[in-house]
């Protein structure tokens, strides 16, 4: 049910994405008087759909495909390679006939469409639900620093004052793109001694590599135990591949719950270490794989000393309640929600330029290229409008960028040869076109099998 749930969310989003990049191409066309023969979401490969209609002289309908869609423009070489209208006389209603910068405004019609939907969510995201942001300046605790963090040189409790020399308002500010991006310098606090830690912009790559360590986070003080694991005796947690296997069903042990741990239990110490925060805790805990701990631990007023049999990942099985940090929130009306969006908006398309930029230098791998089952874990096992909106923005912004890139088959790479026709006022060789479209389009099969790979290697763990 957990994987319907996230592929659904990624199907509504994708397809109101698709169509609306589509869209952008179709109205574009129509506008200058161009003929379209098809409008498809997903691709009805070797003549195959779902499903189609006919209204006026367009066919609309559903492939079988699921890998984007398309508008079948008469006259232009495209996804149909359809050489054989392509021999055929131009006529004037065909895409071939218009001048280069309608071509172009053509062309761009999706990437632009998707630009303005982007910013449109994010507009009515912030006009309806406001900011919430965490008090930099309430963090008296600090930050807790995980490897990552560590090898840069910050510690536990450090404070964050400044970011590039701009005093630090939002703690988010802290772990955004202008840091894990762009090498930012942090202005700390550690006691009462002031010290300046750069963030190589390599950061990201390893944060990648290592996806159970943060790099910061707020700094929490441990309250009491919220949730202790139990097992389910009414759940068959074999896994799929156990059975194929035939492996046999081990029944989980959860230390926590073994050592007689309960919720409500405030832990005070580790083998004899006091545990104020739960940075503190967790290191403690995972320092002891597959050993046994003392946790001395108050309950109802009174102390008392658990056994716990430590767990081969490092943990025991529960989760704290946290004394969360003071966060703060603002409101905005319409108007002022626009330009807010719209830098929203813009950041994202920059982080993908960025990104791809450092995969390009070698600076972040490309094994964090991800296909539509990273995109489908991202939105998740439950429904939640504001997070679908707000990834279907994100992914939509992406979508821009990634059409706008010079690859052959893509818009990027149909405005790269258009711009070569309008500069030596000819047109490219259809022959040229057609062996480029080709080309691209194996380039396209092949990003896809790689992303494909990369999300099925990290589901088996590698």
């Amino acid at each position: 049910m957990n994987g319907l749930i996230m592929a659904g969310q990624l199907l509504l989003g994708l397809s109101l994405l698709v169509i609306l990049h589509e869209l952008g191409h179709f109205l574009a066309a129509r506008a200058f008087g161009i003929k379209v023969e098809k409008f498809y979401l997903f691709f009805d490969a070797w003549g195959f759909k779902l499903f189609s209609f006919k209204k006026g002289d367009v066919e609309y309908g559903v492939g079988w495909l699921p890998l984007g869609g398309y508008v079948k423009i008469a006259g232009m070489i495209d996804e149909s390679m359809d050489t054989e209208q392509m021999a055929q006389p131009a006529q004037p209603w065909e895409f071939r006939s218009k001048p280069a910068w309608q071509r172009l405004i053509v062309m761009l019609g999706g990437i632009i469409v998707n630009v303005i939907v982007g910013i449109i969510i994010f507009w009515m995201l912030t006009f309806k639900y406001g900011q919430n942001y965490t008090v930099n300046g309430k963090l008296t605790d600090g930050i807790s620093v995980g490897n990552i963090g560590k090898e840069i040189g910050l510690k536990n409790g450090d404070r964050i004052l400044a970011i590039n020399g701009s005093k630090l308002i939002k703690f988010e500010d802290a772990i955004s793109s202008k840091v894990l991006f762009d090498g930012a310098q942090l202005t700390i606090l550690r006691g009462n001694q002031t010290l300046y830690i750069s963030v190589p912009d390599t950061i990201l790559n390893k944060l990648s590599k290592n996806d159970k360590e943060n790099f910061i986070a707020p700094r929490y003080r441990m309250a009491s135990v919220a949730t202790v694991l139990a097992p389910d005796e009414k759940a068959d947690q074999q896994s799929f591949f156990d059975k194929i296997f035939g492996r046999p069903y081990v029944k989980p042990v959860y230390p926590a719950y073994a050592a007689g741990i309960k919720p409500g239990d405030s832990i005070l110490a580790v083998n004899g270490k006091p545990v104020t925060f739960f940075d503190q805790f967790k290191e403690e805990v995972s320092q002891n794989k597959n050993k046994q701990i003392t946790i001395n631990a108050l309950r109802k007023g009174k102390e008392i000393n658990f056994d716990v049999l430590v767990g081969k990942e490092g943990t025991i099985g529960i989760a704290p309640n946290f004394k969360m940090p003071e966060t703060a929130h603002v409101e905005f009306g319409f108007a002022e929600s626009l330009p807010i969006g719209a830098t929203m908006a813009w950041s994202t398309f920059l982080d993908n330029a960025k990104g791809i930029g450092k995969m390009i230098t070698g600076k972040l791998s490309a094994r964090n290229i991800s296909s539509p089952i990273g995109i489908a874990k991202v939105y998740g096992s439950t429904f939640d409008w504001v997070k679908f909106w707000t990834l279907t923005g994100l992914i939509s912004m992406a979508l821009a960028f990634m059409n706008l890139l010079p690859i052959p088959g893509l818009d990027g790479g149909h405005v790269v040869f258009l711009l070569i026709e309008m500069v030596q006022r000819k047109p490219v060789s259809e022959k040229v076109l057609e062996k480029a479209q080709i080309v691209g389009f194996v380039i396209l099969i092949c990003l896809m099998v790689f992303a494909f790979g990369n999300d099925i290697l990290k589901s088996f763990g590698k």
